[in-house]
């Protein structure tokens, strides 16, 4: 999980984490996250998708959050990976 990454939506905190699998590809899952102290409540979806890059898996991962979440445009402040072309 890079911090960098991590948006800030409402009372969301949405991470997207990645992992490099054996074969060179990335799975990705996010992580939304709200409340705080003993009223967190922390939901991690795994995703199946594949990817080959893992800039590609961040953007899938925070997009795939943001649609859980219900919010349809893009956050206003971006990690530096979603900023990246």
């Amino acid at each position: 999980m890079n911090p960098k990454d991590n948006i800030i939506v409402g009372k969301y905190l949405i991470s997207p984490l990645t992992k490099m699998l054996a074969n060179g590809w990335y799975a990705c899952s996010v992580s939304i996250r709200s409340g705080s102290g003993s009223g967190t409540h922390d939901r991690v979806l795994r995703l199946t998708r594949l990817f080959k890059t893992q800039l590609a898996a961040v953007r899938y991962a925070t997009a795939e959050g943001m649609q859980w979440i219900g919010e349809h445009t893009q956050p206003s402040v971006q990690g530096a990976a979603l900023g990246a072309h």
